[in-house]
């Protein structure tokens, strides 16, 4: 993981234990290079431009990392609602066009 830390994960999402740490580290690694991909910058220039990883960018990993897990096939008998929206807003400012 570039950014996210297994505690940073596990405090968002509540998790208290350590039985699904793997599949924690996969999903967040996928979603810090999903984020990295929708803001069309690398974990190095993102750091370059803020001084940091920015906050924002920071919450919106963890939403698509805890949408991930909770969430664990494309297809659910409950309604969905998308959380994409807020992490649009999130990121919106740190993306290079």
């Amino acid at each position: 993981m570039k950014y996210l830390t297994l505690e940073m994960i596990k405090g968002h999402s509540r998790i208290q234990f350590d039985c699904e740490d793997d599949m924690l580290q996969l999903y967040a690694e996928s979603a810090e290079d999903t984020v990295l991909n929708m803001l069309n910058r690398s974990y190095d220039d993102l750091v370059s431009a803020y001084g940091e990883v920015p906050k924002p960018v920071i919450q919106a990993t963890l939403m698509l990392v805890d949408n991930s897990y909770i969430n664990r096939s494309p297809v659910s008998p409950q309604q969905m609602y998308m959380v994409p929206y807020t992490i649009d807003v999130l990121l919106k400012p740190y993306i290079i066009l």
